[in-house]
């Protein structure tokens, strides 16, 4: 029987057929949250901020998408089939000691993206809370540490408390976006030009968007990895691809709307990416507003701190898994508080990060879907992943081998193109050097 507040005890070991429950669909719940954030519609807004034409956009928004999301179900297929987190089965990949390397910068990533989650919970506190009452403008603290406790605390407890957590979320959110939706939509106006972009601004919109799909493909067997491997495995990989995807085609179509109806909300974005679509809703709405967007951060961010526990076990941090959430929990802390109240704009920083880490996470996803399609389709070796003398060996060199020069391809290349040129290069390379060495 499941116990939901009990805290997981499970890090990176191996689940064994006993320990697994559960059906594919409920990997909708925590999938959906974790995406289900008016950050979400932001995409949509910098896609067409980009110089797109609303229908520049939503195309933009729905190739990416199509791209990307998919790939985290296939990523969740693994860890049906393994047992195992994501970073840990992609030991396989790599070998035991070169799968450091890729999981340093996914777990940055991962840290960033909690990071960036909670930093946005303080920023619609403070913008809509000073809407309400300017005398409020000191309650972005208060709201800081209350994200960070809830984040924290939910994160320690670990697999079940989130599933059980990330669906009621999801219906809560998903009701105030409804509402959102019919008060906003009426009051945009449609009557203004826009011009058009070229195919480098097109191909650079498509980027940010499979760059926002691709990272989340490190946690794809987080959650996975418990269900029975009887489990179908095109509802593992469907439930999943679905849950996550379905909330960003809707909300970044959105942001493109709102885009299109309202031209300056790129600016305000880039300050505030979620305070800046609640200048026009009625007083009356704004507190909902507020708890729809505290929650959506909050989901978004446990989902990660989850992970990246995991991933620094991964790294070789000998420590149960709720201490290395704690840690991780502390580092979210320091990096929030430079976010909040430290750097003069929110974007910048935030699409910097977008660039560096997107490209490393999409050569690895690219080479841990081709390893899974190549070698795994049987699954894998429990010994082996915790073992450097095992079969997975110290270091592969086929798959350190393509990460290194689809990284160094993909920053070569300029702005979010090296995301998507990273990831066929690493792909496409791995395959060849791999299959080559197995002959």
């Amino acid at each position: 029987m499941e116990k939901t507040f009990e805290v997981e005890r499970k890090g990176i070991d191996w689940i064994t057929d006993e320990e697994r429950h559960g059906t594919p669909r409920r990997l909708f719940w925590p999938w959906f949250a974790a995406n289900a954030s008016f950050f979400t519609v932001a995409y949509g807004v910098f896609v067409v901020g980009l110089g797109l034409s609303p229908w520049q956009g939503a195309l933009a928004v729905v190739i990416g998408l199509g791209v990307s999301y998919p790939v985290v179900g296939i990523v969740a297929l693994a860890g049906m089939r393994g047992g195992a987190p994501t970073m840990t089965l992609s030991r396989a990949a790599f070998g035991v000691y070169g799968n450091r390397l890729p999981t340093l910068f996914v777990y940055l990533s991962l840290v960033g993206w909690e990071t960036i989650s909670v930093s946005i919970g303080a920023f619609a506190t403070r913008t809509i809370l000073v809407r309400v009452d300017p005398s409020l403008d000191g309650a972005v603290a208060v709201s800081f540490v209350l994200i960070i406790a809830v984040v924290i605390t939910v994160g320690i407890y670990g697999y079940n408390l989130i599933l059980r957590v990330q669906k009621y979320i999801t219906i809560a959110v998903m009701v105030t976006t409804l509402v959102y939706f019919g008060l906003i939509v009426p009051t945009l106006d449609f009557s203004r030009p826009a011009s058009s972009g070229g195919l480098a601004a097109f191909a650079a919109g498509v980027s940010l968007v499979i760059a926002n799909g691709i990272g989340w493909t490190s946690g794809g067997g987080d959650y996975s990895r418990y269900l029975p491997r009887t489990s179908s495995p095109r509802a593992v990989a469907g439930w999943t691809a679905v849950g996550a995807g379905s909330a960003p085609l809707l909300l970044m179509l959105f942001g493109v709307l709102l885009t299109a109806g309202n031209p300056s909300l790129a600016a305000a974005a880039a300050q505030d990416p979620v305070g800046a679509f609640a200048a026009a809703l009625p007083t009356w709405f704004l507190i909902p507003f507020l708890v729809a967007t505290i929650l959506s951060v909050v989901a978004g961010a446990v989902f990660n701190l989850y992970s990246s526990g995991l991933n620094l076990q991964a790294l070789g941090v000998r420590l149960p898994r709720w201490q290395a959430v704690a840690i991780d929990g502390v580092i979210m802390i320091v990096g929030g508080v430079y976010l909040v109240f430290i750097t003069p704009n929110f974007f910048a920083p935030l699409q910097s990060f977008l660039i560096l880490i997107g490209v490393v996470t999409a050569a690895w996803a690219s080479i841990f879907v081709v390893d899974l399609w190549l070698h795994r389709r049987d699954g894998y070796l429990p010994d082996a992943l915790y073992d450097p003398a095992g079969a997975y060996g110290r270091f592969n060199v086929p798959g350190v081998v393509s990460l290194v020069v689809a990284v160094a391809v993909g920053w070569g290349m300029a702005a979010n193109v090296g995301v998507v040129v990273a990831f066929f290069v690493g792909g496409l390379l791995y395959g060849v050097l791999s299959f080559r060495r197995a002959m």
